[in-house]
Formats: structure tokens, sequence, C-alpha cells
């Protein structure tokens, strides 16, 4: 019996539906088929590989164009390895398409887009967590009852000019209104959250009767626990009493008590998608200008739009305290540029700063009389307020002797003699 065979010298998988023969042509010479690698060359799950190897074979109805066809080559560009930029949810990346490439369809109807397609559907599955089994309670306040802060902390975040930064988000949200107020800042210091929280009351134009946060240092010098009240910070005791509102720190463990402030840390998420896309002075406009998408949004929740439920809320806020008090609290700042001495200029006296900012913009922060220098949201130096002419660091000064001098034997003790020198002409 004679058989003639039809047998094709190159065979090739270029789609889910080339699985089946590949399978009969790898049977055929008796070879195994690893199918997490061609899950992984195809960007697909490996479930789906072993459905196609059994014979799967999608519907045949003809599919309806898309708008979104337009966009799969931009969203497959996205959702790769290669791009810097990170969709940690598919609402974000949706939000993306739309402030950036014009998409304008509803969420729901990009949703089943991205599930229907499964090589794009599986980014998002991808390091995903069961969600605990755990129950909450809802429950709402009375308007001007409640306020809940918290930090969006330590947020890893490359710029357009390719500086890597750690940024901080700070956010305050009435209970009642769901309104929100979010601040991008270079730490998370005493200082820096009364200043946050002050800027913030005077935005809703009042103060909540009590604050939640969690256990955070700048709160609470001892958590609060199942079994203990803990111990209010003192600094934070005094501001509080100041502007008049009782603290109330969750249970340590239990971030669910501030789970409206904590419904908000997925959402600034956002800013993932914009990895080395944004300047960093574009980021504190981008967080604002997702606050106020926010504010003026209906909430899920409530079925309501904050900024419309802040003006019921405010007549029963707290009034603030007079302007001497809050300005008390509030941290001055300055932008101000290095000189060629590697020296800033504050209140006519010049301090020093280590000679890789020459030339460059630094921001100055003023309190407790001690002036903290950042360049981007990095802390490069501190100085105590002085009246002396020239304030400088060891160090500084040696890198900046180094610069002027080239390689001396005797730098330092040159440094020394020059800084002493220097210490006797201009101290008062």
């Amino acid at each position: 019996m004679k058989l003639s065979l039809n047998i094709k010298k190159n065979f090739k998988v270029e789609s889910l539906e080339d699985l089946a023969d590949f399978k009969i042509v790898m049977e055929s010479l008796n070879m195994k088929i690893n199918k997490s690698e061609v899950a992984r060359q195809m960007g697909v799950d490996r479930r789906t590989v072993e459905k196609y190897l059994k014979g799967y074979k999608p519907s045949q109805k003809r599919n309806k164009h898309s708008q979104i066809d337009n966009y799969y080559n931009e969203i497959k560009k996205l959702l790769s390895d290669k791009c810097e930029q990170k969709f940690y949810y598919k609402r974000i990346l949706w939000q993306y398409l739309k402030d950036n490439y014009g998409l304008n369809c509803a969420y729901s109807t990009y949703r089943a887009y991205i599930i229907k397609h499964e090589e794009l559907d599986h980014y998002f599955k991808k390091g995903k967590h069961k969600l605990s089994p755990i129950g909450t309670t809802r429950y709402e306040t009375k308007a001007g009852h409640q306020a809940q802060f918290d930090w969006k902390e330590d947020i890893r975040f490359k710029t357009k000019d390719n500086q890597e930064l750690s940024l901080n988000i700070g956010v305050l949200l009435l209970s009642y209104s769901r309104f929100k107020i979010m601040q991008v800042t270079m730490s998370k210091s005493s200082e820096v959250l009364h200043n946050l929280l002050v800027n913030a009351f005077e935005a809703i134009d009042g103060v909540p009767h009590e604050l939640i946060t969690d256990n955070m240092k700048t709160v609470m010098t001892q958590p609060r626990t199942e079994f203990s009240s803990g111990q209010i910070n003192r600094r934070f005791k005094q501001f509080a009493d100041d502007f008049s509102f009782k603290v109330r720190p969750c249970i340590a463990g239990r971030p669910r008590t501030k789970g409206k402030v904590e419904s908000i840390m997925k959402i600034l998420d956002e800013i993932h998608a914009y990895q080395g896309e944004l300047y960093l002075d574009e980021v504190p406009t981008f967080i604002s200008n997702l606050n106020d998408r926010l504010n003026y949004s209906v909430h899920v929740g409530t079925g309501k739009i904050p900024i419309i439920e802040l003006e019921k809320e405010k007549s029963s806020l707290q009034p603030l305290p007079n302007a001497h008090v809050r300005n008390s609290y509030k941290v001055k700042h300055k932008y101000l540029k290095v000189n060629r001495s590697n020296m800033i200029t504050y209140q006519s006296n010049q301090y020093s700063v280590p000679a890789e900012y020459c030339g460059k913009t630094v921001e100055v922060q003023i309190y407790d009389q001690i002036l903290h220098v950042y360049y981007n949201t990095k802390l490069i130096v501190e100085h105590p307020i002085t009246r002396r002419k020239l304030n400088y660091q060891k160090q500084h000064y040696l890198e900046t002797l180094a610069i002027s001098c080239g390689d001396h034997d005797d730098i330092d003790q040159i440094a020394l003699d020059n800084l002493k020198t220097i210490g006797e002409l201009y101290d008062e």
C-alpha cells in the first residue's frame, strides 16, 4: 500500500487557532509541548494554550468592528513589558486613553473589549491577589462630623528627564460629602503634615469635629491597640487642640476603619500610568487635576457629586482658628538658585550646599528655625538660621575649594584655616 503525504517543510504558529495543528505535528514527532513557553511567547495564560491545543475553536460569527480596534496597537504597546508606564487597573488605562488619545466610549464597553482579548486581559490578571474573606460594615457619618487622613507614601516615580524620585501624597477626605484634598509633599514630617492639614482646612473653610488617621509617628507616640487607647503625639495633640478637633486613630492593623480614604489609594495608582511622561513640576498639576476630576464626578458609593455635597456640609464644620494660629503651622518655602560659590541666599545671609548643585534651583523649606534644602524631593542639607553672613559646612567648602585649587596636599588644612578666617570676619 502506497501513501502520499503532503508535508509542509515549515510550520509556523501565528495564532491560537494554529495550536491544534501544532499539537498534531509535535505528537507525530514524539515531542512534548512546553505549554508555559508557548503561553509566554504568545502573551496568554497557560490555560488558554491548553484549551486551544485540545481543539477549541472560537465562535465563527462575524465580529462587529469596535471603535476600540483603532486603539488596539497602542494598547498592546502600553501593556508590553518594554513600556515603563504601569496600569494596575483596567480603569486607569481607560482614563489614560481618554485623556491622551481621545478614546470616547463608556468604561463598560472598554472593559468588555479588554476581557474579550485574552492577550490584553492577561496583563491585568498578573499578580492579582484574592480578596480577604473578612467583611466590613459600611457606616456613614453626619455632615461636618468626620474627616479621614492617609498618606500614599514612597511612590517610586521616574520623571521625563530620567530622575528617580520618591513621592508622597497626603489625602484628606470628608466622610459625609466624600470631598477630598490631595497634595504632593517632599516628606511626611510633623511640620509638613501640619502644613498640609491647615491648607486643607482653609480650602474647605472649616474644621471637622474629628479626624481619623492610622498610627503614624507624627500623630501617635504609642499606637492604639485592642487593649490600649495609645498615646497621641504631644505636638499633634497641641495642633488638634488649636483647631478644636478630636484625634481618632485606628486600631493598629485595622485600616478598614478609615476605608473611605483608603479607597482613594488605588485611584492614586494612576500616577504610574505617567512613569517617564512628566517633569517633576508637572506632578502636582497632575494630582490637582485628578483631585478635581474626583470631586466633580458622581461618587460610586453615594451616587452624589462631592463638590455639591461639600456646600451642604460647610455649615456643619467648626470655624477656623484665627490667622495667627493657622500661620504658625504653615511651612514657608522658597525656590532659590545656587550661586557659583555653591551658596544660597536667605535673608541676606548665605548658606552652603554640595558642589554638585552649583547653578541649580533648589527648594528651601523653613521651620523650627532651620533651613531644609531640597533638590527635587531629595533633602540635600539642613542649616540652622543664623545672623552670620556666610554659613559653610566643612565638606561643602572642601568640595568648592578642590574645584578652584585642584589637587593640593594641604587642602584640608587650607580649608580649616580659611573657614576660621571667614568665621572671625563675619561672626557678629
